[in-house]
């Protein structure tokens, strides 16, 4: 039994629900998501309630018990779209190191950390990449494609424990590590 799964979606007011087929279309002030669940999974919009109820069948249940992930894991992605379109997802990043910058140009980001030559990234569209000095918030309405850009940022250069340096989320932890030691003589 999935406990997640069984909870009901509230909706917001200002958030229209579609379910057409095994798609379910969330639209609120910051845009339009869509999620497609398994057909084993039964989503149903009741207006009057203004809720959201994902089911499943109960004696599939039984016989095949991973069922019961995609029940909650539908449920999930369904409410990460509600919260999405009302109040959006942020990632804030660092670049750390001596003269490492990032620079928003049109709809590219440009890195410059310590290669030859400065990387580029094409930023996905529903997503709004600011620059204050040397920290990069990501802004957009899909929990997914943030998460997946700040990822893909990160992977560029990764921050190192010896000095710091590096590309790093602003809540991250970096574990330093002591250089070698020399024994004096």
């Amino acid at each position: 039994m999935s406990r997640i799964g069984r909870k009901p979606i509230s909706v917001p007011a200002n958030v229209k629900v579609a379910i057409k087929d095994r798609t379910v279309s969330v639209t609120g002030p910051l845009g339009t998501l869509n999620t497609s669940f398994r057909p084993e999974v039964k989503v149903a919009f009741d207006e009057a309630k203004k809720e959201i109820a994902c089911a499943i069948d109960e004696k599939k249940l039984v016989e095949n018990p991973k069922l019961g992930a995609f029940w909650g894991t539908t449920r999930a992605l369904i409410n990460s779209n509600i919260i999405g379109v009302t109040k959006g997802y942020s990632e804030e990043m660092e670049v750390v190191g001596v003269g490492w910058n990032a620079v928003v140009q049109g709809d590219k980001l440009k890195l410059t950390v310590g290669y030859a030559n400065s990387i580029t990234m094409a930023i996905p569209k529903g997503l709004k990449v600011t620059v204050d000095k040397s920290f990069v918030k990501i802004e957009g309405a899909d929990k997914q494609m943030v998460g997946q850009f700040a990822s893909t940022m990160r992977q560029h250069r990764k921050p190192e424990p010896y000095n710091g340096k590096g590309i790093k989320y602003k809540s991250e932890v970096i574990k330093r590590k002591s250089g070698k030691a020399f024994a004096s003589a």
